[in-house]
């Protein structure tokens, strides 16, 4: 491969973690109170509410259930609206966001349901708040299960961005697509793809490590 073509892989790397990290970020932001709602107001949650949680799980269900590339097509006013401009690795940003905050918000969900019945007893018995029980008893108790997760939803987000490059959405994928299959150049294809599964191994081998220092079970 030629000079250019190198510094245009390196290029890609940056954009596509760039993508992933900052997606990722910014979708627990969002995804960590979704769902925390979906939790303590489901069945056996600490502020029980029907009608909250049928509105929540239904957008995010919805939300869920959109293919990657329909939806990144579907919101294309609201990411322009949003950042400017529809193409570029920060506009790719906006899609991978509303794709993957909804499946964050299922998978804390899931993480806080792992958390021991009795520990949220013993908090519940001494008197503890709402906001000191999510801060205090809940997120502490899944943090590995939460961490476990993340590490998932770095390699997921990681997928959709590589997808992203069918519409201009930079990084990697784009340099796949657009070199590797509109151009035939076969060597690029599989450079792009070996440099995507080493970028998900680091996301794994790192997420685990994470994982075993934190999580009090393994010690």
């Amino acid at each position: 491969m030629s000079p250019e073509l190198v510094d245009l892989i390196l290029m890609g790397t940056w954009e596509t973690l760039y993508m992933t990290v900052v997606s990722t970020a910014i979708a627990y932001v969002l995804g960590i109170p979704l769902g925390v709602i979906l939790y303590i107001t489901g069945d056996g949650g600490i502020k029980r509410n029907p009608a909250v949680n049928l509105v929540v799980g239904v957008i995010v269900n919805i939300l869920r259930s959109i293919p990657f590339l329909i939806l990144l097509v579907a919101i294309l006013p609201f990411t322009r609206a949003v950042v400017g401009t529809t193409i570029g690795s920060t506009a790719t940003i906006v899609p991978l966001v509303v794709a993957a905050a909804p499946y964050v918000a299922r998978m804390v969900e899931s993480s806080l349901k792992e958390v021991d019945p009795g520990v949220i007893e013993a908090a519940r018995a001494m008197g503890s708040s709402t906001w000191q029980m999510i801060c205090k008893v809940f997120l502490p108790e899944a943090r590995p299960s939460l961490l476990v997760g993340a590490t998932i939803s770095l390699a997921t987000i990681l997928g959709y961005s590589a997808m992203a490059g069918f519409v201009g959405g930079g990084g990697l994928g784009a340099i796949a697509i657009n070199y590797g299959y509109y151009r035939y150049q076969s060597d690029v294809m599989l450079v792009t793809v070996a440099l995507l599964v080493v970028i998900v191994q680091i996301f794994q081998e790192g997420g685990l490590k994470l994982v075993s220092k934190v999580d009090k079970r393994t010690r």
